[in-house]
């Protein structure tokens, strides 16, 4: 036991050495792990930053306040709020009306915009203390909307007190003026305030039309017994939640999205793994005679394994390190990809700076070591149980390399088997379904070997015929270093075969959109208020704007639609509704299921007999076919609507629900518009009426309006955007798959040195030894591209009507184009004779005396 740690440290300083002799193969080992945890790095700071953002801001709006009073559709009536203050004596309660708005002085960045009652404040949000000159309470009170904000974010964008502020809601301009700021010693309060505005509550009721409703009550509770009263006394439609209940059920809804981007992000460290194996094989290889002289001399297979591994485990940290400094830098490009998505999809949130906790840090260094240590496990344990006498030969090694085919067809069958059952298995999470995607993924790469195998040694004798002893070498090459070879072709097939997979998910999707735009959009013209978030409109319009679109000359129908959310108690959250006066699809939808026709159907929905509901919300809520009726909360209580029909959608994955306008107007007491689809004759020209449209209400709002052709284009590239993330993940993703490809020829060559200097010798010229490198890392190339297409097809498959079906709960078409297989045989076969090119000019520098000396 004495002598242990005295072999130990000779040998750590054996593996220093080598480092130092060959850096380049260590380099690309580096670079491999660098960029897997860079790119899962860039992802969680990307969206935890887009998380956090939201989260501080509406825990700063919140304050100390531990339970709220929320409403439906229409909020809750300000007389509830005289209630609670009057009648039961309740004074920690505080009245907030709040929406989102835009400010030009402030670079058109989404505000949120928070109504207050500056009396009621105290016990809930310190930095709104009128006792600390942050509220002057004359101005704040009386001047027409008086806002204040934050000393950081007006000396950002250059404003003081007493300035002209302009905010835009609904297409509206309000004018309004800067009366104070808030000054804050508190970091994480000056973070969430970045994106607030404060103002009156009246102010705040007037710039959102709502007058005589808040958003929701703040309350401040010690205990239940504080609550029992409020109980007993809230009115039909108004319901109470702790005040972290709503924030966290916002952002559960990005879980899907967020999940979809971190798996999608290991895939490019999967690849680095291939990478790894490779290199540290190669490095064991190198050294057989070393390692078989250190155990003729006493080291033990123990020592040696600890030595490989440690070798991995130091390079992987390397990596690790620059990788977590690299996704830090990528994360700034990748949160403004993920933001936008966000925004588009989910939540509005403005991130200002990319937050970077500790916690992620460290998750990207133990990730990267662990999957470098993993990566090189096989190696090491080949190299510590072969005997000293066989020193670890290259014949040993392929010959059990060989020896392994039979066993990786019978793994490749049992990963495939256990993938297949994750993905079938219904009601399991998505973490669940991907690690399903990635067994059958592995086990594609498993099988890569035999087939390459079995493939060279037919292709010998047909290469000889056609090219000559090039033809029939370069094979045989391929097939003496399987150990390796295989390896890189895996590496590059996987790379390659996610590429073909999300390629066809996301022409699939676009396809699908596309036919269901074009199915649904059939009005002529469609009138919004302008909104932050693309998927969903803020405001509403003009009664008097309404009116005049009715009647506008040429406008043969005009259908509204009122967009708000209504709590489901079965669901345990809102849901979109949508009040509709008529089909702007013409009959022409795409329906799952439906009790009647179209024209029963849409007559029976207008009727008030009952509601349609989207694809999303019956997978979503796994409700069945056909679905029960649904409750919905109405200011009059709970109420059952039976469901006529699901229809298609591709505009929310959170699920949407569409009631006739007059059925909710009655129940709801709501008359406003939130959109507005006109048809127009068929010698009217849409474009021009669009043109006069917009200048007419120029004056009076701010509108969107877009031609049939317009919206579905704008629609296409909200749809472009959501998948900007997922083409640059890919692109990194083949990046790693090069690096693996040029690892394994350098390695490859560096062995084959004494061979390569006795074909020299022999009198084949250096113009031949190109063409057989580069002959090689072709086959190479083009083998990969073959197996990738299988797999691509099968990854899609997975990716469609698995994953995409359990994460946003839409349901596409594949559509297969022949282009995209060609395309990525095409990247396969370029990234390996791109990554030939350098070891082919390596060969000129080598003596040939020295190659052939070499052993």
């Amino acid at each position: 036991m004495a002598t242990a740690p005295t072999r130990t440290l000779p040998l750590f300083r054996t593996g220093w050495r080598r480092l130092r002799r060959r850096p380049l193969q260590y380099v690309l080992f580096v670079l491999g792990v660098a960029l897997g945890v860079a790119m899962m790095v860039s992802i969680d700071l990307a969206s935890g930053s887009a998380r956090r953002a939201f989260q501080l801001s509406t825990d700063t709006i919140a304050g100390k306040t531990t339970h709220r009073l929320l409403g439906g559709a229409t909020g809750v009536s300000q007389a509830f709020y005289v209630q609670l203050r009057r009648e039961l004596g309740y004074e920690r309660a505080a009245p907030i009306v709040e929406g989102i708005v835009t400010a030009p002085a402030v670079g058109e960045q989404a505000l949120r915009l928070v109504g207050v009652d500056p009396f009621a404040e105290p016990p809930f949000r310190d930095y709104l203390n009128a006792d600390d000159g942050a509220l002057s309470l004359a101005p704040f009170l009386t001047e027409p909307n008086a806002v204040i904000l934050s000393a950081e974010m007006a000396e950002r964008v250059g404003l003081a007190p007493g300035d002209d502020l302009a905010l835009i809601f609904a297409g509206e301009r309000i004018p309004a003026r800067v009366v104070g700021l808030i000054q804050t010693e508190d970091e994480i309060t000056r973070r969430g305030l970045d994106n607030l505005l404060f103002t009156d509550i009246g102010h705040a009721q007037a710039i959102f039309r709502q007058p005589g409703t808040l958003s929701y009550i703040d309350l401040i509770a010690d205990d239940e017994a504080d609550l029992a009263p409020i109980r007993a006394i809230l009115p039909a439609g108004v319901r109470l939640e702790t005040a972290e209940a709503r924030g966290n059920a916002v952002q559960q809804m990005a879980n899907a999205f967020e999940l979809n981007l971190t798996a999608m992000s290991l895939l490019a460290l999967v690849v680095g793994m291939f990478l790894i194996y490779n290199t540290v094989t190669f490095s064991v290889v190198q050294r057989r005679s070393l390692f078989g002289v250190l155990r003729a001399l006493g080291v033990t297979a123990r020592q040696l394994g600890l030595l490989i591994l440690a070798e991995a485990a130091f390079l992987g940290a390397i990596g690790a390190s620059l990788g977590v400094g690299l996704g830090v830098v990528l994360g700034q490009g990748m949160v403004r990809l993920v933001t936008q998505t966000i925004n588009d999809l989910y939540f509005v949130v403005n991130v200002q700076q990319v937050t970077v906790p500790a916690a992620t840090l460290i998750r990207g260094l133990v990730i990267g070591i662990g999957a470098a240590v993993v990566a090189s496990l096989p190696p090491a344990l080949e190299a510590a149980r072969t005997a000293p006498a066989s020193g670890l030969r290259r014949s040993t090694l392929e010959s059990k390399a060989r020896r392994l085919l039979p066993w990786l067809i019978v793994a490749w069958l049992g990963l495939s088997a256990f993938g297949a059952l994750l993905l079938w298995l219904p009601g399991v999470s998505l973490l669940i379904t991907f690690t399903g995607l990635f067994a059958v993924l592995i086990a594609f790469a498993l099988l890569t070997p035999p087939i390459t195998l079995w493939l060279m040694e037919r292709l010998a004798p047909v290469g000889g015929r056609f090219l000559g002893p090039l033809g029939r070498l370069a094979p045989r090459d391929i097939s003496r270093s399987l150990s390796r070879t295989s390896v890189a072709i895996a590496a590059l097939m996987t790379a390659v075969s996610v590429i073909i997979g999300v390629s066809i998910m996301i022409g699939s999707f676009r396809g699908t959109v596309e036919t269901w735009l074009a199915a649904t959009l059939r009005a002529d013209l469609y009138i919004s208020p302008p909104a932050a978030s693309a998927t969903r409109v803020e405001g509403t319009i003009r009664d008097d704007i309404v009116a005049e679109v009715a009647a506008w000359p040429g406008v043969t129908e005009a259908v509204t639609a009122r967009n708000v959310s209504v709590l489901a108690p079965a669901f345990g959250r809102e849901v979109d509704l949508l009040a509709v006066s008529g089909d702007i699809a013409r009959d022409n939808r795409p329906y799952l299921w439906a009790e009647d026709d179209g024209r029963r159907l849409w007559s029976r929905l207008l009727a008030g007999e009952g509601v349609i509901i989207s694809e999303p919300l019956l997978n979503r809520e796994g409700l069945d076919l056909p679905p029960a009726p649904i409750t919905l909360m109405t200011p009059d209580g709970p109420r059952a609507f039976p469901v006529l029909a699901v229809f298609y959608d591709y505009a929310s994955d959170q699920g949407t629900i569409w009631m006739g306008s007059e059925r909710y107007r009655a129940l709801w007491n709501d008359e406003a518009i939130s959109t507005i689809a006109a048809f127009v004759t068929p010698d009217t020209d849409v474009d021009e009426t669009a043109r006069a449209m917009q200048a007419a209400f120029a004056g009076r709002q701010e509108l969107s309006v877009s031609s049939n052709r317009g919206l579905r284009n704008a629609s296409l590239d909200l749809f472009d955007r959501t998948f900007a993330v997922t083409a640059a993940l890919q692109l990194l993703a083949t990046v790693v798959a090069f690096i693996g490809v040029l690892s394994a020829l350098l390695s490859l060559q560096l062995e084959r040195e004494r061979e390569l200097g006795v074909l020299r010798a022999t009198g084949m010229t250096l113009s031949q030894l190109w063409r057989l490198t580069l002959l090689e890392t072709g086959l190479m190339g083009a083998l990969a591209g073959l197996l990738a297409m299988p797999t691509g097809y099968v990854l899609a498959w997975i990716l469609i009507y698995v994953i995409n079906v359990r994460s946003f709960g839409w349901t596409l078409q594949m559509r297969l184009e022949p282009g995209t297989f060609a395309q990525a045989f095409l990247v396969a076969l370029a990234a390996a004779l791109l990554a030939g090119i350098y070891p082919s000019l390596r060969l000129g520098r080598t003596v040939i005396a020295t190659a052939i000396r070499q052993e």
